[in-house]
């Protein structure tokens, strides 16, 4: 049986106008997530209508906190988010699944 592991998501505040040169760098960032130990899973969603705060969304999958933190306190990523622009405001988190639905 595989463990439920943690769920990372990031809501993302940034100028409408911004988003698609900020998604040209996450693609990148997440190219060094990709194969870090305990990744399971990435997805960017990005908001239907320009003056939605959060532009953009990120949850992940990892198999533990630790293999998060492992991950983003790697030189490469760090340096990768040095690149991030100012107008850009983060909200990143790690969450646990406390009540999941499905379609029976």
């Amino acid at each position: 049986m595989v463990e439920k592991g943690v769920t990372f998501i990031n809501v993302i505040e940034l100028p409408a106008d911004e988003v698609d040169a900020f998604v040209e760098q996450w693609r990148e960032r997440a190219k060094l997530m990709r194969d870090a130990p305990g990744f399971r899973d990435s997805r960017l969603h990005r908001a239907q209508l320009p003056d939605t705060r959060f532009q953009l969304v990120n949850v992940a999958h990892w198999d533990s906190a630790e293999a998060w933190e492992a991950a983003t306190a790697e030189p490469g990523f760090r340096a990768a988010m040095r690149g991030v622009p100012g107008a850009v405001s983060p909200n990143p988190a790690l969450y646990d699944v406390v009540v999941e639905f499905q379609r029976p």
